[in-house]
Order: C-alpha cells, then structure tokens, then sequence
C-alpha cells in the first residue's frame, strides 16, 4: 500500500551533524523524498506535533527538547512516500526509547536519554496513517509537497507575511 510518513531529524541529529547518516540509513527502505525543509520548530508547533502527551510530566521538557533549546534551534522535516513507507521508516528509526532500540537502527546508534528523561532520539516518525496525515498536514502546506498525499481545495485569503525586499 503506497503511503506517506513524516520524518523529523530533530536538533541534536543536527547538532551531532548526523543529517547525512540519517539519509543514508533511510535511503535503504527505496522510498522517495516528496517533501523537506529545515523548520525553526515554534512553541505551537511544537505543542500540536505532541498533542497527544500533553498530560504527561515530560511534556514541558519534550517541547524544549523539539523547540532546539538544548541543541541547535532547527529541525529537518522530510516526507517519505512508498510502499508501506510508514513500517519501512519504522523499523529502520528503531524503538522510541534509544536504550531499548536496535543497536543497528539510528535511535540505537545515535540516541541518548538525558538526566532529566527527555529521549533524544535524533529522530522521529510517524506511528500510523492517521498520525502520519496529521502530522504531515502540520509541518507542510499542499504546495511543499511534490505530490497529491490528500484532497485540497482552492482558497483565496489575504495574509500578511515577510517577503523578500
């Protein structure tokens, strides 16, 4: 089934330059880049990506940690797209926790758990379909992307924004 999925390198991959090997090790699951950017991660943005952890007592640091205020203050977001992209990404990325990750993945080569808890974990994917739409919607606009991943529509809308002088 031919999927999407996001993928964050988040600020310690990129301070730890590992944005290469990164590419590299993704490069084997044979899925297209449709998508990617560098992002100076917003403290909303930050808060809807992890929405689903508000709750948690880590939540505060985990908002830190992707704002890049321990690290450098970027992220690479890319979107992947293939067959069953979502598994292949996955299983490359390794297990969340970096301790408990193959030693082979990129989490289980790279990974750490700081003193205070937070998973620096050089990177992040999507876990399913709906999150992986979600999240993607998040980061991209439809015009990001090199192909149609959902149904747009037109919309004519004044906003102000920084253009070049």
């Amino acid at each position: 089934m031919m999927q999407a999925t996001l993928v964050l390198i988040k600020p310690d991959g990129l301070k730890k330059s590992l944005t290469g090997n990164v590419l590299t090790r993704l490069s084997e699951t044979k899925l297209d880049i449709v998508a990617a950017r560098i992002v100076k991660v917003s403290k909303a943005l930050a808060e809807n990506h992890y929405i689903q952890l508000k709750d948690k007592p880590f939540f505060d640091e985990l908002l830190k940690y992707l704002m890049g205020e321990y690290h450098k203050k970027k992220v690479m977001a890319l979107v992947y797209y293939g067959e069953d992209a979502i598994d292949k990404v996955r299983k490359i990325c390794g297990a969340t926790n970096p301790e408990e990750a193959d030693p082979v993945s990129i989490r289980g080569a790279y990974g750490r758990i700081t003193t205070k808890g937070v998973y620096e974990n050089v990177i992040h994917a999507s876990t399913n379909e709906q999150e992986s739409e979600r999240e993607i919607k998040l980061w991209f606009q439809p015009d990001e992307i090199i192909v149609d991943l959902y149904p747009t529509k037109n919309s004519k809308e004044k906003i102000d924004r920084r253009v070049w002088a």
